[in-house]
C-alpha cells in the first residue's frame, strides 16, 4: 500500500520549527525530531494536507509556502511505501499551540542536523535551503538507513 504524506519546515530568522515526537507511546517516530506534517486525507492535495497539518500541529497558518521536494520511502514502516511531499513555509500567522504529538521548538538552522533525526533527514534537510527542487528515494530496513538516490531540478 502507498501512503501519501507531507513534511513542513517553517522557517523564521534562520531557525526552523521542529517537532520532538515524545508524547505518544506507540509513535513510530518516538524520540525523533521531525518537521510537522502527516498523512493526506481522501481527496486532499499535498498543499491542502500541508496547510491542515501545519495548523493542527502548531496553530500556525501558512501565508507563503513552497514545495521543495518529494521523497519515496519504500516499505519505510516495513509494510507501506511512503510518498512524502516536502514544503517550506517562510511567511505565516498565528501563535504556537501545545502539540499533542510532541514538543515544538525553533531550532537554529546550523544545528538542525545535530538533532536526533532519522539518518536520511540529516541528508535531505540541507537540500531544503537550496534553490532547486529534489526528488529522492531513501531506503530503510528495520528503522535503519541503508541508501538513497536523488535527482535535482
Amino acid at each position: 500500500m502507498t501512503i501519501y504524506a507531507t513534511l513542513i519546515y517553517v522557517q523564521k530568522d534562520n531557525h526552523t520549527l521542529m517537532l520532538h515526537r515524545n508524547k505518544r507511546e506507540n509513535d513510530y517516530h518516538k524520540g525523533k525530531w521531525n518537521g510537522l506534517g502527516g498523512k493526506t486525507e481522501p481527496g486532499e492535495s499535498p498543499e491542502e494536507c500541508a496547510i491542515r497539518e501545519l495548523y493542527e500541529e502548531s496553530g500556525l497558518k501558512a501565508k507563503k509556502m513552497q514545495m521543495n521536494g518529494f521523497i519515496t520511502f519504500p516499505l519505510f514502516d516495513g509494510v507501506n511505501d511512503w510518498h512524502v511531499f516536502l514544503f517550506t513555509v517562510t511567511e505565516f500567522e498565528g501563535e504556537l499551540i501545545d502539540c499533542n504529538e510532541g514538543h515544538l521548538e525553533w531550532i537554529p538552522n546550523e544545528k538542525l542536523t545535530e538533532l536526533n533525526l532519522w539518518e536520511g533527514d540529516k541528508i535531505f534537510i540541507p537540500w531544503l535551503f537550496e534553490d532547486r527542487f529534489f526528488s529522492a528515494k531513501f531506503i530503510y530496513e528495520n528503522k535503519h538507513y541503508v541508501s538513497h538516490t536523488v535527482s535535482f531540478y
